[in-house]
């Protein structure tokens, strides 16, 4: 038996179109949504496919740029393949597979209204986040950047309460504002210093622009990719958790604000170079900034008593170990906010997940109400159980390996105090995620309600358990991972 394989430019191409593809097809089928909901897993699937049919053409090698319209000289919308980016589109598209089937569960099971709107929104986003991972020079990433945005708001604003309303216009004056204003302005004046913004192997500044300006520049990048969510451009994160919790897992884990560090670890590498950012100096204040917000945002965290929320400060301090790993400018650095861009997706999609089975069940969104709770729902505490442990950062789940590497790269750099940093942010981790679930084993039960085995529905709990077993699956398979980023950090 044969199969048909796309060339990798047509994959590309068919990665972008399919969600687009998907998205009509909600509109189409919005009357009937079995069908609705079957034909968009299965362009979910086809678009997965194409990913891995790019994978399997180029593997971890870089493809010349093919260019799908000229702008103006020096700037094209054009795509091409590199292990980051290859590495981002393959956890978005394997993770809309698993965050579609657990959507549907949740809005059929909470009653939510608009399903055709929601998830014809929700393929928008897939799309543009498709067009960021190929995207060949940063005006291609700043236009679908841009187009994420403008689709997740709707998302957001699902609901239509007053409270909905007003997180996702915060959230889209922060995006839009820090885009437009900061990292617009950093585009322009790199194109002005180079006559180019393609992404280049060891970067394109160095030669080009010293002393002071440096620094300069690389704040106006990192400040203008408000979806990194550093501080302190950071509020529309847990503003946006009025949102359902598909959107809350497509926020934290599939989309947005891996969008952001991805970007972020693309300007570092492919723009500035670590050779030049290191030999500068110019982000030895962010890598501080950066250690900041990992300990202020793990603080806040302990203090949230609303689950999302918590889990929103969470992913601010997260987010962060990848700042610090590009401003830490070394390739061991570098690679180990790469790999997290990865353990962290799997890791944070299964909390937000377990977060929403749990609301779907018994619309309980505090953690204070959740007493007793794991012995009604064992498998879903056990899957949070597994996520939490690998975004503090334990053997034998993925989340370790990245954690491991920061720290070898701090101690290559000799910052000792980002070390310590780095070890007691995992402590805070122990500190505002275990206490969740020995609530849900161990308190006693308040009343009657969570008495006996009582799960949420099974499209609620079987995705977050998939991906909690990916959690363990990534920390044997770590050194394929890293093995595959390699060539990022070569010159």
């Amino acid at each position: 038996m044969e199969f048909y394989y796309l060339d990798t430019t047509n994959a590309i191409y068919c990665a972008m179109l399919l969600p687009i593809l998907a998205m009509a097809g909600n509109m189409a089928f919005a009357g009937s949504k079995d069908i609705r909901d079957i034909f968009t897993l299965i362009c979910a699937i086809l678009t997965f496919s194409c990913v891995l049919m790019i994978l399997s053409n180029v593997g971890n090698g870089v493809t010349q740029a093919t260019s799908l319209l000229n702008i103006f000289p020096g700037v094209d919308i054009a795509f091409s393949v590199e292990p980051l980016g290859l590495l981002f589109a393959i956890i978005a598209s394997g993770l809309w597979i698993l965050t579609h089937i657990y959507g549907v569960g949740y809005m059929r099971g909470n009653n939510e209204k608009h399903h055709a709107r929601f998830f014809a929104c929700f393929c928008i986003a897939i799309s543009s986040v498709i067009g960021i991972a190929f995207a060949s020079n940063m005006f291609t990433l700043f236009l679908f950047y841009e187009i994420l945005t403008v689709s997740t708001y709707p998302l957001v604003a699902h609901k239509g309460t007053k409270e909905s309303i007003r997180g996702a216009r915060l959230y889209l004056s922060i995006l839009i504002g820090t885009s437009i204003v900061l990292q617009l302005t950093a585009i322009i004046w790199t194109y002005v210093l180079t006559g180019t913004l393609d992404f280049t192997q060891g970067g394109i500044l160095e030669g080009k622009v010293a002393g002071w300006i440096v620094p300069i520049l690389l704040a106006l990048y990192a400040f203008g990719i408000g979806k990194a969510a550093l501080m302190p451009f950071h509020k529309w994160l847990p503003a946006a958790m009025v949102a359902p919790t598909p959107v809350s897992a497509l926020l934290h884990a599939v989309a947005v604000v891996k969008a952001g560090v991805f970007t972020m670890l693309k300007i570092g590498i492919y723009i500035f170079g670590i050779d030049f950012l290191s030999s500068t100096g110019a982000s030895e204040w962010l890598m501080w900034l950066a250690a900041y917000s990992i300990i202020a945002a793990s603080v806040i965290a302990m203090y949230q008593d609303n689950l999302k929320k918590r889990l929103a400060y969470s992913t601010i301090s997260q987010l962060s170990y990848i700042t610090l790993g590009m401003a830490l400018a070394n390739s061991m650095g570098a690679l180990g906010g790469g790999m997290h861009i990865a353990m962290h997706a799997m890791g944070k999609i299964t909390l937000f997940m377990c977060a929403g089975a749990i609301y779907v069940k018994y619309h309980k969104t505090e953690i204070s109400q959740m007493s007793g709770l794991g012995r009604a729902m064992p498998i879903t505490f056990i899957a949070f159980f597994i996520g939490a442990l690998s975004i503090i950062g334990l053997p034998p789940l993925g989340g370790s390996w990245p954690k491991f590497l920061l720290i070898m790269s701090a101690i290559n750099k000799e910052h000792y105090i980002i070390i310590a940093v780095l070890m007691l942010s995992s402590l805070l981790n122990v500190a505002y995620l275990m206490p969740i679930v020995g609530r849900a084993f161990f308190a006693p039960t308040k009343g009657s309600v969570f008495k006996g085995y009582n799960e949420a529905p099974i499209l609620c709990w079987l995705p977050p358990a998939i991906t909690a077993i990916g959690c363990i699956f990534l920390f044997f398979y770590a050194g394929v991972l890293q093995d595959f980023l390699t060539p990022i950090v070569q010159r």
